[in-house]
């Protein structure tokens, strides 16, 4: 697997992450046997950088991420998250960027990670209610004290980028980026992150699965599946997107590749470091092999002229969480 340095500080990461989320949470059962094994897989072959957050379970992500990378802490380079206060029985309180909850967060992620540091420790969501100088100054202090490598923020505007890395440099910006979801290509957030040298991490590049192309209706999802809860999965929308989505293939069997490799070859190909989710085994080798794809400026844009940004109709998230982004 081919390395990239995310920002100027010198973290260098695999080109491809594994999103872990969905190993716990949100997306139908789980199997913590098969995971652990996409885990060790994903290790043989390269991918380091593993994706968690306090969140996801609440904690149980976290726990799982730890006795996968017992014995063998320094094979991966690992990403955590915080600013959605939990209580410690796991219930959700809101969002809390306060430094005196950004440590308290750190320390307990850190027990369930099993580890005495995190190389990338992400804001998730912004706190409208605490200054982000605030919040960013709590984590610049856990990365002096070592307990933190790298500092970044998930899902902020230009200007709060810009305000934070004024207080600490920033390795890594994450926020949803694919052929799916690309309004950082418009609202200043790619330019900023390109001129203060900050990397980018992009999440669900799959568009939430839609554009692996074995989606073809929302009955397709577990009962706990949140996706049914998506606007882009619901109605017309989900029926508009899906064209977009068969477009996509068309170009992806022309190049003999699938239309999950085309799709995050794409992201790649823009700079990103994709950190596809998955739980098994059999997607983690095809993500991988994206890697592989190479795309030429036809391609590019073939791709540009099917799913241009506004392509895809529906809101990202429902309507409740939709204010926490673009902090």
């Amino acid at each position: 697997m081919e390395t990239r340095t995310l920002g100027r500080q010198g973290l260098t990461v695999s080109a491809q992450g594994l999103g872990c989320m969905g190993m716990s949470v949100f997306y139908g059962a789980t199997d913590e046997t098969e995971s652990l094994a996409t885990i060790d897989r994903a290790l043989e072959w390269g991918v380091t950088l593993l994706d968690t957050a306090e969140s996801y379970g609440p904690f149980v992500n976290e726990q799982l991420l730890g006795k996968a990378l017992a014995g063998r802490r320094e094979a991966a380079v690992l990403a955590t998250k915080t600013g959605m206060e939990i209580t410690d029985d796991g219930r959700m309180v809101g969002l809390n960027g306060r430094p005196e909850y950004v440590r308290r967060a750190l320390e307990r992620s850190l027990r369930h990670l099993e580890t005495d540091h995190v190389d990338l420790y992400y804001l998730h969501r912004i706190d409208p209610q605490v200054p982000i100088e605030e919040t960013v100054g709590a984590l610049a202090e856990l990365v002096a004290e070592g307990k933190v490598r790298h500092i970044g923020v998930c899902e902020a505007s230009a200007r709060t980028i810009r305000r934070a890395h004024a207080v600490h440099p920033l390795t890594a910006v994450q926020t949803e980026y694919s052929l799916f979801e690309r309004e950082i290509e418009h609202n200043g957030v790619l330019d900023a992150l390109q001129e203060l040298g900050i990397g980018l991490v992009a999440y669900s590049p799959l568009g939430r699965g839609f554009l692996s192309g074995v989606i073809t209706s929302a009955d397709d999802f577990a009962a706990d599946d949140w996706r049914r809860t998506d606007p882009r999965f619901q109605g017309e929308n989900f029926d508009r997107n899906l064209d977009v989505v068969r477009e996509v293939r068309r170009i992806a069997s022309a190049k003999d590749v699938t239309p999950s490799q085309l799709a995050l070859a794409w992201v790649q190909h823009q700079g990103a470091v994709a950190i596809p989710g998955t739980k098994r085994r059999r997607y983690l080798e095809e993500n991988v092999a994206a890697a592989e794809v190479t795309l030429t400026a036809g391609d590019i844009a073939a791709i540009e002229a099917v799913a241009p940004h506004g392509a895809v109709t529906g809101e990202r998230y429902a309507p409740e969480y939709m204010g926490t982004l673009n902090g």
